[in-house]
């Protein structure tokens, strides 16, 4: 039995089949809601039902808590509605016109940037391109049926070839394959763009970007991105990057960043490493990522902030900063790297 559900306050209204997930009926009926790992475990769709029953599904515990679901809270990647829905909850509307395809796709160079990342460049076919907003990200499809996710490194303009920043470690089976296995000229098939970080250009406010790690990915995209809107168009408004990582080495485009900051007086570049080594010869910022902004800002209120990387950085960046230094709850946008059953997003 199929459920009505109305979302509140835009008044639209859409229908959930049997079996969906009140996010997967509305991106299915054009009504694009916040998301980003669609598996209960980075908070992204997180929204208020205000009348009727869901079945709250498989989740992460910390990312909805029992207090949460009693205030009447959900994730809507994994609600199941059990009746007719009132929401409340703002919709993303920049995604509408943008379509979600399932392509293949050609390993056109691998190349090794650090000890465990790795940057893949993916070749499309001759007749096709693929739409998508700077920030966002694509499943690649394993042989096993199960997905992997990953931001898109390159910016929306610069899209002959995709660019994915990969990254090594213990257990990763997909991680493992392009390490040891994966070649030039390998196919592979992924579904996107999906997801729902990505610049607001509607926005004149001064940018904190905030990343950890392969969180740089997505930054990358929406910072060149940005660059490019500003040779086209001009205007100044003012960006910073923190990008935190455990050595120096982990820096893996530490060069290309210096050289945008460099070329652009509105964009300024932080590293942060927390475990620097002696070798490291490091006379930088040290410590959390998210601390270092704490350090520099005394007042958020009149900023955005887009983070990405490990659930950890972004929960903390997202509480400390709404609740310490004023940033309002709209104004913080992430993509946490969160574990899922299958694996981690890159």
């Amino acid at each position: 039995m199929s459920h009505q559900i109305t979302i509140k306050p835009s008044g639209h209204v859409f229908s959930a089949e049997p079996g969906e997930t009140v996010l997967q009926a509305a991106l299915r009926e054009g009504f694009p809601l916040p998301y980003g790992c669609r598996n209960g475990a980075c908070g992204t769709c997180k929204g208020k039902i205000i009348q009727g029953t869901v079945d709250f599904g498989s989740h992460n515990e910390e990312t909805l808590t029992e207090m949460e679901k009693k205030a009447g809270m959900a994730l809507f990647c994994c609600a199941l509605p059990l009746s007719e829905l009132v929401i409340e909850c703002r919709e993303i509307g920049e995604i509408k016109d943008i379509h979600v395809k399932t392509l293949p796709c050609r390993v056109h160079k691998l190349e090794r940037v650090a000890p465990n990342v790795m940057v893949i460049s993916l070749k499309l076919p001759a007749n096709e391109r693929l739409q998508f907003l700077a920030g966002q990200y694509i499943d690649v499809f394993m042989k096993n049926g199960k997905r992997r996710s990953f931001s898109l490194a390159n910016a929306p303009h610069d899209d002959e070839l995709l660019q994915l920043h990969v990254r090594h470690y213990l257990g990763g089976t997909f991680a493992e394959h392009v390490f040891t296995r994966m070649k030039e000229r390998d196919i592979l098939r992924f579904e996107g763009p999906l997801g729902t970080f990505f610049l607001r250009e509607d926005s004149d406010k001064p940018i904190i970007f905030v990343a950890s790690g392969t969180g740089f990915a997505p930054v990358k995209s929406i910072l060149e991105h940005a660059f490019h809107v500003r040779d086209l168009r001009g205007g100044e408004r003012q960006m910073v990057l923190y990008w935190g990582n455990r050595t120096k080495t982990d820096l893996y485009l530490a060069d290309l960043v210096g050289s945008w900051q460099q070329k652009y007086d509105n964009f300024t570049f932080i590293p942060v490493l927390s475990e620097a080594l002696p070798a490291d010869n490091w006379s930088g910022r040290t410590g959390l990522v998210h601390q270092a902004v704490l350090e520099d800002f005394n007042d958020l209120a009149g900023y955005q902030v887009y983070a990405c990387g490990t659930p950890a950085m972004v929960e903390a960046a997202h509480r400390d900063f709404t609740t310490l230094r004023r940033l309002p709850e709209d104004e913080f946008f992430s993509d946490a790297f969160t574990v899922s059953p299958s694996e981690p997003k890159s």
